[in-house]
């Protein structure tokens, strides 16, 4: 059935041939792309109402974030970074400097794990919505969570923010890390207390087995990268946060000053929960794009064909490998994809050898330091200065648009391996 696939398609071909590729989604739709569905119902306002509930906890347990609020700052950068012929405004998104666990994982992780503390805590009778949730971080309160278990399979990032926020909150953790995670990522969460499970698969492999050992214990929480509505919604506030930034900044988006957003993509549930909020709040005139590795492009791959989940990167003979590896898997979120398969302007793919320039260029520019796979998203813009969108449904930006590069991971990597990634990058 694949090799039909890659015979008669020629973009899936591409794709086998671990080529760079830009794919516009012919199923995107305009207007009625991000009106909410019955089947997918997601509130962001409820979403961003607990997070401000929990806001006196999380100021307590971790007084360096301000008032509580977990947000990045939204940050103007150079065009010199990418490009010396397009115009318009360049932004960075700098969730890779999200308080508690650097990077976009923060956004979503942390809240299903705030969540699932409210939702025991109220149940128990020892906490109501009108409490102060500063309390939550009691020693009494540690030994109620201390009974409850939580688990996660991972790269990386998404282990980091599960790990911090579960083990601060006092329940039993534990990470199920896939062969592609960074040692210093392991030695962290194993220095606050995480239990780490290595494994020398990739991500499927880890998440599959965290999950069946989590469903074979009622006092455990999975939280599935792949399928959770939680973890989506706490990604989609993002939309809400942003269109208050740009405000701030001045900007209003409309017909005539359209935003453009490139977000690097891995399962698909950050950039996925990203683009719900932002297609949200902006609609019709905000343009959202995946970035993904040439070798693990499986959110393309599964909107290119329509196959969805039902198609793995190995099944076309590609092997997953990235130094990218926040980005290194192999099949898409069903949820996801299916969701973005009307709201999603397209995707496109990136070798690795490019993302080290560009670390190094925003280095040297901006004095700002972002992980190698948070780099993928900078390819968009060489793409449409190419004319990639010339003649599809999708406008071509013009000095009037707002560009935003959604960094997604770096500020914990170790000085040493930063220093690292800059040389390579020079």
């Amino acid at each position: 059935m694949f090799k039909k696939l890659i015979d008669e398609n020629p973009t899936v071909k591409k794709i086998a041939d671990c080529k760079e590729i830009f794919w516009i989604n012919p199923n995107y739709s305009g207007k009625d792309s991000w009106n909410r569905g019955e089947d997918f119902l997601v509130d962001i306002d409820e979403a961003e109402a607990r997070l401000l509930r929990f806001a006196p906890f999380i100021e307590r347990v971790f007084p360096e974030v301000k008032d509580g609020i977990i947000e990045s700052p939204l940050t103007e950068i150079p065009w010199k970074v990418i490009s010396e012929n397009m115009s318009g405004r360049l932004f960075l998104k700098q969730d890779s400097h999200l308080p508690i666990s650097g990077s976009v994982k923060a956004r979503g992780g942390i809240y299903e794990v705030l969540k699932l503390a409210e939702t025991l805590a109220v149940e128990a009778g020892l906490l109501t919505f009108e409490d102060n949730y500063a309390k939550l971080a009691d020693p009494e309160m540690r030994e109620f969570f201390s009974k409850y278990k939580v688990a996660v399979g991972s790269t990386g990032n998404l282990g980091l923010s599960i790990g911090i926020i579960s083990a601060t909150i006092g329940f039993e953790v534990t990470v199920h890390m896939s062969a592609d995670a960074r040692q210093w990522k392991k030695d962290m969460l194993r220095s606050k207390g995480v239990t780490v499970v290595e494994y020398p698969d990739d991500y499927e492999a880890a998440v599959a087995q965290g999950r069946r050992e989590a469903e074979a214990d009622p006092a455990c929480h999975f939280v599935d990268d792949e399928n959770s509505l939680d973890l989506f919604a706490g990604y989609s506030v993002a939309g809400k946060r942003l269109k208050a930034q740009l405000e701030k900044e001045g900007i209003t988006i409309d017909e005539n000053h359209r935003l453009y957003v490139y977000l690097p993509c891995g399962v698909g549930g950050a950039p996925g929960g990203v683009t719900y909020g932002i297609k949200e709040y902006f609609g019709d005139n905000a343009y959202c794009f995946f970035a993904e590795p040439t070798h693990a492009p499986c959110m393309t791959l599964g909107l290119a064909t329509g196959l969805f989940n039902k198609i793995a990167v190995g099944d076309i003979g590609i092997d997953g490998r990235t130094e990218a590896d926040g980005l290194a898997v192999g099949r898409p979120s069903a949820l996801v994809a299916k969701a973005m398969q009307s709201r999603l302007c397209g995707c496109f793919t990136v070798e690795d050898a490019r993302l080290y320039p560009y670390l190094a260029a925003l280095k040297d520019a901006a004095d700002i330091f972002i992980e190698p796979s948070a780099c993928a998203a900078f390819e968009g813009i060489r793409y449409i200065e190419e004319g990639v969108l010339n003649g599809s449904s999708i406008p071509e930006p013009d000095e009037n648009s707002i560009h935003i590069l959604w960094a997604t991971g770096g500020n914990m990597v170790p000085e040493e391996e930063k220093k690292a990634y800059y040389q390579k990058g020079r």
